[in-house]
């Protein structure tokens, strides 16, 4: 029988990257397919079919990313001191799975309870994988940057997948059948998981300790898996009333610091500047998503809306434009710009983690102000250029290269192996208040009256979107200019 390899052999391997990498990346394909996929239906699914207006799918749509996002604070808690990365990444799978089945059976009865589950199921599963990939490195390997960046091409593969199709299937076929892909998909990325384990050797394995009498070690599991079916209930009233959204997303910042002050009591000065670093990353990677996640909000209502189906000629849904845009943009690119950050660091020239978010930032606001030029296109029916649209998402692209992959890298790079799950877990949480701004400033920018004209819409969005470019240019240039004093907070980290 085949040995699990140790620690050491998994990370001395040869070449760019490692083969765990590679079953790490079919994983997460699989599993970001679901998400991604089910992303791009949520406003389309709640506006035509469940009757929402606008304003109001604005608002739902970023309760439940802001929750799905949260929950992978959580998840990343209960892997960090009870289940380990690998339990914990089977159980989400095994949710998200009754998450997609439970809406398929009755997609306008059981939408709101299979989404719950999905909540749940990603919260354990999204930052555990994550973590996972960073230790497969040893400390400083200037090949782990690379690594998230092919990681991250993984992710986008399955984004491209799962947006392209799902919403097309959901709006010409069946929202049935879009629903039931979510459980059919999710069984083959826990299948390819479930093949590789072993090769993962001690990576992921349960914090416990081995001392621990086995009857204990049963009911912190077992405890964990029933709470957390335990509390579907109350993320169904969260997710249904956006006032306990709101209630929500007060509380549960200030008390994830609280946590996390009381976990910095015990590591060092440096380790603990390292994680100030961390933290302000997080901080204005809140900011980026806000923006940046219009797309499955204000910006998929715009293509509903506001866009020719069709792309130099060719006929195409423009909402399945709007969700994989930017996902063939990032497989198209991710990994030339990891080999472009390992090529410039051989050469000393690689630009420091602080600059290259102030970047990201420079190319959102970019995007930005063309989908606000995108008003110059339109007929007097309000309808506009897809490929002008479609160029913004190309001109985002290189944003979310700048910051997101690179962002991966740092909380593992910035956090002591001990809160890594834990940090993993703030990154996620940063993109759930990201996702509630989102849903808030989509939102804002919705039209009051519900016979609002096409045009009305364009003028109120385009207008919206200007003001975003404004403040992801004024963000770029904070960061860049701070770029020294966060250095020096990172020490060895680049």
């Amino acid at each position: 029988m085949e040995q699990a390899p140790t620690l050491q052999q998994i990370r001395d391997f040869k070449g760019t990257y490692p083969k765990q990498l590679l079953y790490l990346f079919g994983t997460e394909m699989w599993e970001r397919f679901c998400f991604y996929g089910l992303r791009g239906m949520l406003a389309v699914f709640m506006v035509t079919e469940l009757g929402l207006a606008e304003k109001a799918a604005n608002l739902q749509y970023g309760a439940i990313q802001a929750f799905v996002y949260a929950f992978t604070f959580l998840g990343g808690v209960f892997a960090d001191k009870i289940l380990g990365f690998q339990k914990s990444l089977f159980w989400g799978a095994l949710l998200m799975i009754v998450g997609g089945f439970t809406i398929a059976a009755a997609p306008k009865e059981f939408f709101y309870i299979g989404i719950c589950f999905n909540i749940i199921g990603t919260g354990f599963f999204k930052p555990n994988i994550s973590t996972m990939v960073g230790q497969l490195y040893h400390e400083g390997d200037a090949r782990r940057d690379a690594g998230f960046g092919l990681f991250y091409m993984g992710i986008n593969i399955g984004a491209f997948l799962g947006g392209l199709l799902m919403v097309w299937v959901g709006k010409s076929y069946s929202w049935r059948a879009a629903f039931a892909l979510v459980g059919v998909v999710m069984i083959i990325s826990l299948i390819n998981f479930a093949m590789r384990k072993k090769s993962f050797g001690p990576i992921g394995l349960s914090p416990l300790s081995p001392d621990m009498p086995a009857s204990k070690r049963k009911a912190l599991e077992w405890g964990t898996y029933i709470g957390s079916l335990a509390v579907i209930p109350l993320i169904l009233l969260m997710v249904t009333n956006t006032a306990y959204t709101d209630l929500f997303m007060y509380i549960v910042g200030p008390l994830t610091l609280v946590y996390l002050a009381w976990e910095m009591r015990t590591f060092s000065k440096a380790e603990n500047l390292k994680l100030g670093a961390a933290l302000f990353f997080i901080f204005f990677s809140i900011f980026f998503w806000a923006f940046f996640e219009q797309s499955g909000g204000s910006l998929s209502l715009f293509a509903l809306n506001n866009l020719r189906p069709e792309l130099f000629g060719v006929p195409v849904d423009p909402n399945s434009v709007n969700n994989a845009a930017n996902s063939l943009f990032v497989i198209a690119f991710s990994a030339p710009a990891g080999l472009l950050w390992l090529w410039l660091n051989k050469r000393k020239m690689e630009p420091n983690s602080v600059v290259k978010f102030g970047l990201g930032f420079l190319f959102l606001a970019g995007g930005f102000y063309i989908f606000k030029s995108t008003l110059g296109f339109a007929d007097e029916n309000g309808v506009t250029s897809t490929e002008v649209f479609t160029f913004a998402w190309f001109v985002i692209t290189f944003g979310e290269l700048c910051l997101s992959p690179i962002g991966l890298s740092l909380m593992t790079k910035l956090s002591p192996i001990r809160i890594q799950g834990l940090m993993m877990g703030m990154w996620f949480l940063a993109s759930a208040y990201g996702q509630y701004a989102a849903g808030l400033l989509g939102a804002g920018m919705s039209a009051e009256d519900p016979n609002a004209s096409n045009l009305d819409k364009l003028k109120l969005y385009t207008d919206g979107y200007g003001e975003l470019g404004l403040y992801a240019l004024i963000a770029g240039g904070v960061l860049i200019v701070l770029s020294p004093l966060i250095r020096r907070l990172m020490r060895e980290v680049h």
